[in-house]
């Protein structure tokens, strides 16, 4: 096995390399994310006071990836990356004080700490794709094929993480579940530091910290739907959902966990196959040049406009009929299969997208800045997920989940019709 490995080209390597950081960080990120909400909920805690959790994970997203994007195009991504996975054992380390010190402020310093070395693993991880795709007639197209399994097989994991977390808390309580995932991750790093290379994705000019903020009109407006994208489904995604089903339908750990897991699997693995269904044969991709469709499917604008206004329908119709009365569970959890399966396509094609947006020298600053936006619109989602949750219910929450995406549509019809680069 290690000589088949050994025998294949470095940049394949390489790619196997950070795809297999980037797979254990999500474990233990999803994991992590699940053990929280489920037992903090055991204690007691409300819906707004489990959100507060995770406000400083989200805030320190938004600031890591405008830093990070900058630190990665100066120092190399190698850097990033593994300065990533050892900050996410900290954060697991800080958790296995006694259960007297897992005080709220503690639980968010925590927290915090596991932001900052999640974006800081994802930026990496996205950035150096980049580098590592060969720059041919086929590159868009591969391009788009490489970051799709990246980001699919990311998010299929983080759905094993959430049925991790959740089994984990059954089985060895909280802190012997903490415990177990720091020991693996540092594993991990140890390889991470050994083997990754060291001038990946490191800017050939070295960028002043005042080129952090994109000056690109496509990454900006790409931003921007994104923050409204993931805005839109953290809303109900992160407090909402969980607590309403072990309150509402009275779901155990092993069923909340069992359903997010499945749910964040097949969101991954429809992620996976979407340059099949978006790209330049599939919904909404005509008009592409013979070289782009030559490449191998790469979408472009027009493809994020479409897939988007199709999804934004999905929480509204789900919210109507949770209104009647209309066989509430089997209408939540098929109306969040379906919208979890057109959300995928939207999140991969988005993930393409910045991408192939970025400039080539630096990589990562646009990255980094695209990242910021998506940090800010999961920072808006969690707060609002405990917020409106507690004063009005799931119901409210997917009404402004619908709202969201339909600005995250407005601002997409100026998108680039055609991929032009960064």
């Amino acid at each position: 096995m290690l000589a088949r490995i050994n025998a294949l080209p470095e940049q394949v390597r390489q790619y196997l390399l950070i795809t297999g950081n980037y797979w254990a960080f999500t474990l233990t990120d999803g994991a992590l994310r699940m053990l929280v909400v489920l037992h903090f909920h055991d204690l007691g805690y409300s819906p707004i006071q489990i959100a507060m959790l995770f406000l400083f994970y989200e805030f320190f997203g938004v600031v890591t990836n405008l830093v990070g994007g900058w630190l990665g195009a100066r120092l190399g991504l190698n850097h990033t990356m593994n300065l990533g996975l050892a900050l996410q054992i900290l954060a697991l380390a800080m958790l296995l004080v006694p259960s007297t010190w897992l005080t709220v402020s503690w639980v968010m310093a925590a927290q915090a700490m596991s932001g900052i070395a999640k974006d800081l693993n994802k930026m990496s991880a996205k950035s150096a794709i980049k580098t590592l795709v060969p720059k041919d007639d086929a590159g868009e197209g591969r391009l788009y094929h490489w970051v799709a399994i990246l980001t699919g097989s990311k998010n299929a994991l983080k759905g094993v993480g959430f049925f991790l977390g959740a089994a984990l808390l059954s089985l060895l309580g909280f802190s012997g579940a903490v415990l177990a995932m720091a020991l693996m991750l540092a594993l991990v790093w140890l390889l991470s530091v050994l083997k990754l290379k060291s001038e990946l994705g490191k800017a050939k000019n070295k960028p002043e910290f005042s080129e952090i903020f994109s000056k690109s009109r496509s990454v900006n407006i790409l931003s921007a739907a994104r923050l409204f994208l993931f805005a839109s489904r953290d809303i109900w995604f992160v407090v909402a959902l969980p607590v309403y089903l072990a309150a509402t339908f009275d779901w155990d750990h092993w069923q909340v966990g069992s359903f997010l897991a499945l749910w964040v699997i097949g969101y991954g693995g429809v992620q996976s196959i979407a340059p099949r269904i978006t790209g330049s044969k599939g919904l909404g991709s005509k008009g592409h040049s013979a070289k782009q469709a030559a490449g191998g499917h790469a979408p472009a604008g027009k493809s994020a406009l479409l897939w988007v206004t199709l999804l934004a329908g999905i929480p509204a119709l789900i919210a109507l009929a949770l209104n009647l009365g209309i066989a509430p569970e089997v209408s939540l959890v098929g109306g969040l299969l379906l919208f979890g399966a057109v959300f995928a396509l939207n999140s991969s094609l988005h993930s393409y997208l910045i991408v192939s947006y970025a400039g080539e020298d630096g990589v990562s600053l646009d990255v980094g800045f695209y990242y910021m936006a998506n940090a800010m619109g999961r920072l808006l989602g969690t707060v609002l997920s405990g917020w409106v949750f507690q004063q009005w219910g799931l119901t409210a929450c997917l009404w402004i989940s619908s709202i969201m995406l339909a600005i995250t549509a407005l601002i997409s019809v100026w998108l680039p019709r055609q991929i032009s680069g960064g």
